[in-house]
């Protein structure tokens, strides 16, 4: 069974699809390979926070006929161009994560994207997304990196050091980490009342025996 080929940057391009056009969530998601309710979610203003949309028209992917063929019935399909960008998208997902020598002296510049733009990443994280160290990425944090006067925040996938499939995975990662830390939170909150409840009730049962007696 042949796969079907994604488009690049498809939470990106999901983004652009959902603020710029009346294609259903279903449709929407079939074509950027993504789940109904994770586009309702970008809808909602709960995914992709941060994330610049992608015109797929403008990359080649789409044409704006097709968008209106697909918009006019919600049975249909978006078919993705056939073409160069699609081809590299697949091959990508084939090929080993390498950073070129070229593209390491921009980690810096994609460190300080990263934690400007998603700081409930974790800094073990970004050390794998842009194949970084927890030291640099510690000094970048505090500014006190030796050549922090030159670096500039870049998008690490405009500089073309990590896919957003990567980083995708890695923000999901880090909601269910602040979920699972923000749930834990409330219960010992939730704890905390419950004793200083049964403290005051034992205090009042306390006074009410002295008063009786």
């Amino acid at each position: 069974m042949k796969t079907a080929k994604l488009p690049l940057m498809p939470k990106a391009t999901a983004i652009w699809l959902v603020d710029n056009t009346s294609l259903s969530f279903r449709q929407i998601g079939d074509f950027c390979g993504m789940h109904e309710l994770e586009i309702k979610g970008i809808a909602d203003g709960e995914v992709g926070l941060g994330i610049k949309g992608l015109n797929p028209i403008s990359s080649g992917q789409l044409t704006k006929d097709e968008i209106d063929r697909c918009s006019d019935n919600e049975d249909e399909s978006l078919k993705i161009i056939e073409n160069e960008i699609s081809e590299k998208t697949e091959q990508s997902k084939k090929k080993k994560k390498y950073t070129p020598l070229s593209k390491r002296q921009d980690r810096p510049d994609a460190v300080y994207w990263l934690i400007r733009n998603h700081p409930e990443l974790k800094d073990s994280q970004v050390a794998r997304l842009v194949g970084s160290t927890k030291n640099t990425i510690d000094a970048i944090r505090k500014r006190t990196h030796w050549n922090m006067a030159n670096i500039r925040p870049q998008d690490p996938i405009g500089l073309g050091i990590c896919r957003q499939v990567e980083l995708d995975e890695a923000l999901a990662k880090a909601e269910r980490s602040m979920k699972r830390a923000q749930k834990k939170k409330e219960k010992e909150e939730r704890l905390r009342l419950q004793e200083a409840d049964e403290k005051v009730s034992d205090i009042n049962e306390s006074e009410t025996s002295s008063v009786d007696g």
